[in-house]
């Protein structure tokens, strides 16, 4: 069976460490991936990741900055069971992955397992370009990832 994976980069370029979703998608996009997996930038575009999440997705692996208190530069990888905010309305400038989540129940859709590969920010005022300690985490963001699509492939062929 070929599984189905979408890594999703989520964040907005024009507010500094906002973008790291943006920058580890564009870096993982000029890989070569097997059959079923798709990597894109999805930048603020939550109603477009919603409707791509119908497509049906067994492994969803989000890819933006998060604060979760840690150092800045800090990649963090959570499987969430819920999305604190859940319910909230989808805003079509914005990516906020509560509202998606929501907005894609809504629409009767689904994900199989959901993953957030996540970096402290430094930085998140108006402004372009990573903080050094947050480009420095982008090639293990990028390394985290291709592990986390490797192991989705792998357990989808023993199924």
């Amino acid at each position: 069976m070929t599984p189905r994976v979408l890594v999703a980069g989520i964040g907005n370029i024009f507010q500094s460490d906002d973008a790291f979703g943006v920058e580890v998608a564009g870096r993982l996009a000029a890989k070569t991936w097997p059959e079923g997996v798709r990597v894109e930038d999805f930048g603020i575009r939550g109603i477009h990741l919603a409707y791509e999440l119908l497509e049906g997705y067994d492994t969803v692996v989000l890819v933006d900055a998060i604060a979760t208190g840690e150092a800045p530069g800090t990649v963090s990888v959570i499987e969430p069971d819920e999305i604190p905010g859940a319910g909230k309305p989808a805003d079509p400038h914005s990516l906020d992955p509560a509202a998606v989540l929501s907005l894609l129940a809504d629409l009767g859709g689904s994900v199989g397992r959901l993953l957030l590969v996540g970096c402290e920010p430094a930085d998140i005022e108006d402004g372009m370009g990573l903080s050094p300690p947050v480009a420095a985490a982008v090639d293990e963001a990028v390394r985290i990832v291709e592990e986390l699509v490797d192991a989705a492939c792998a357990h989808a062929g023993k199924e």
